[in-house]
C-alpha cells in the first residue's frame, strides 16, 4: 500500500500534496510543514487541532477514557506501582528491574538537597509571596549552581539535569511553604521516599518531627503519579517551546512552572474547594444543581467533565479511592466538605442531564478534598501539581532536544493589523 496524501486546491489551480502520517494509536495527522512554500499557513488558534510535536511518551484518548504512559493504563500504575518507578518508565522508556529502581531511586534521594545560598532567594521575596512566585525564580535561578551540565546537546549532560530537577523541585515547593509561613525550612532526609520526604519538609519543625502516616504518603505518591505526564498540555507545551531555542533545562522547567500558575491550567481543584466553601451545605445543592443546568446562569459546577476527556476521567476513580482511603484514615468521613461532595457525585452519577453530557467528576473534583485533608493548603495544590509534572516535563524537554528533526519554535500569524503607512511629523498630525 502507497503513501496516503491528502490535497489542498485554492481557488480552482493546482492541487497541493500533503502527506497523511499515522501514529501507533490516535488519529492520522496531515503534514502541512510543506504549506509555506506556496505561501499559505493553517490558523488554528490554541492548536486545536495541530499536532507540534511526535511523541512515544503519552497518548490520551478522550472519547474513551484513556491515557497511557509509554502504553502502560495509568489505573494500573496507579494502583500498582510507586511514583519513582513511574518516573524511570516515563524518561527511560520502561518500567525499572529491582537492581535500576534501587539505583535510580538513590540517585534522586541525593540530589534532593539544594545549595546553601539559594536560601537567600526567599529573603528577597515578600514573606506572603504566592509559593508559585517563589518556585518560578527559584527553579529558574537553579541554573546559575550547575554550570557543569549545561551542554544540552549531550544527553549524559540532559539526565544529570533530569535528576537534579526531579529531586529539587520537592525540595525548592516545601521551602517556598516554609518561608510563606515564616517557619524554618526543613532539610530533605535520604532515609525517607520520595512522598514521605516532601511531606517530612513540608510539616516538621525544629520543635517536632513530622512523622509520615503510611496512608498519607501513598496518597501523595498517587497524586504525583496521576498528574506526572498528559501529553501536550499548555504547560508541556511552554516548556518544549522554551527548550527549541537550547535554552538550559532549569529555565526551560521554570518557564512550565509559570505556564502552569495560570488557573485555567493548574488551579482546577483549588477552585473545586472554593466551590464546596462556596455551596457550605448539602441543603443548597438542588439549587446550585439547576442553576448549573441553565445555560443562561453563568454559574458552573467545578471539577466536571474535562477539556480532553469527553466521556470519564481515568484517574477519577483512583482518586476517589484514594480520597475515602485518607479520610477513613482520618476519621473525617462526616467532613462537611467531603459530605457536599458525595453528595454532587451521587447527583452526577444519576441525573439524567449530566449522564447525557457526560460530565463526570474529574481528578481535580478529588484531589483537592484530598490535599485538604493531608493539611496542604490551598495556595500550595499548584505546587504540588508543578512537583508531580515536572518529570513529564524534562522527558519531553529530553526527548524534544533528542529529535533531529525538532527546529526553534514558530508559530506563524494572521495578520489583521494596519497595511504599510508613511511617517507623519508630528505637527502635521491631527
Amino acid at each position: 500500500m502507497g503513501e496516503r496524501k491528502a490535497y489542498l486546491q485554492i481557488d480552482g489551480g493546482e492541487a497541493i500534496e500533503l502527506p497523511i502520517l499515522s501514529g501507533t494509536l490516535g488519529p492520522d495527522v496531515i503534514d502541512i510543514r510543506g504549506l509555506g512554500k506556496y505561501g499559505i499557513f493553517t490558523y488554528d488558534p490554541g492548536y486545536q487541532s495541530t499536532a507540534s510535536c511526535s511523541s512515544k511518551i503519552t497518548y490520551i484518548d478522550g472519547d474513551e477514557g484513556i491515557l497511557l504512559y509509554r502504553g502502560y493504563p495509568i489505573e494500573q500504575l496507579a494502583e500498582h506501582a510507586d511514583f519513582i518507578e513511574v518516573c524511570h518508565l516515563l524518561y527511560y522508556g520502561e518500567l525499572p528491574s529491582q537492581e535500576q529502581k534501587q539505583e535510580f531511586d538513590s540517585i534522586i534521594r541525593h540530589h534532593t538537597m539544594v545549595h546553601d545560598q539559594v536560601n537567600n532567594f526567599y529573603r528577597g521575596f515578600r514573606r506572603d509571596a504566592h509559593p508559585m512566585a517563589s518556585m518560578v525564580g527559584v527553579a529558574g535561578a537553579l541554573s546559575a549552581f550547575y554550570p557543569d551540565s549545561g551542554d544540552v546537546s549531550d544527553p549524559r549532560h540532559r539526565e544529570i539535569s533530569a535528576h537534579r530537577l526531579l529531586a529539587k523541585v520537592p525540595t525548592i515547593a516545601a521551602m517556598s511553604y516554609k518561608y510563606n509561613t515564616g517557619q524554618p525550612f526543613a532539610y530533605p532526609k535520604n532515609s525517607l521516599s520520595y512522598a514521605a520526604n516532601f511531606l517530612h519538609m513540608m510539616f516538621s519543625t525544629p520543635c517536632e518531627e513530622y512523622v509520615p502516616n503510611p496512608v498519607m504518603v501513598r496518597a501523595m505518591d498517587r497524586i504525583f503519579t496521576l498528574h506526572a505526564d498528559h501529553e501536550q498540555n499548555a504547560s508541556t507545551s511552554t516548556v518544549r517551546l522554551a527548550g527549541s531555542s537550547g535554552a538550559n533545562p532549569f529555565a526551560c522547567i521554570a518557564s512550565g512552572i509559570a505556564s502552569l500558575w495560570g488557573p485555567a491550567h493548574g488551579g482546577a481543584n483549588e477552585a473545586v474547594l472554593n466551590m464546596l466553601e462556596e455551596i457550605g451545605d448539602v441543603s443548597k445543592i438542588p439549587e446550585l444543581i439547576e442553576r448549573a443546568k441553565d445555560k443562561s446562569n453563568p454559574f458552573r459546577l467545578m471539577g466536571f467533565g474535562h477539556r480532553v476527556y469527553k466521556n470519564f476521567d481515568p484517574r477519577a476513580n483512583l482518586m476517589r479511592q484514594t480520597c475515602h482511603e485518607v479520610l477513613n484514615e482520618l476519621g473525617c468521613q462526616d467532613d462537611r466538605l467531603f459530605q457536599i461532595a458525595l453528595e454532587l457525585e451521587r447527583i452526577a452519577l444519576e441525573d439524567e442531564y449530566f449522564i447525557e453530557k457526560k460530565l463526570y467528576p474529574n481528578v481535580d473534583f478529588y484531589s483537592g478534598i484530598v490535599l485538604r485533608a493531608i493539611g496542604i493548603p490551598t495556595n500550595m495544590f499548584t505546587a504540588i501539581f508543578a512537583i508531580s509534572r515536572t518529570i513529564g516535563w524534562i522527558t519531553q524537554w529530553n526527548e524534544m532536544i533528542a529529535d533531529p528533526e525538532q527546529k526553534i519554535g514558530r508559530p506563524r500569524q494572521l495578520f489583521l493589523g494596519p497595511k504599510k503607512r508613511d511617517f507623519v511629523p508630528i505637527s502635521q498630525r491631527r
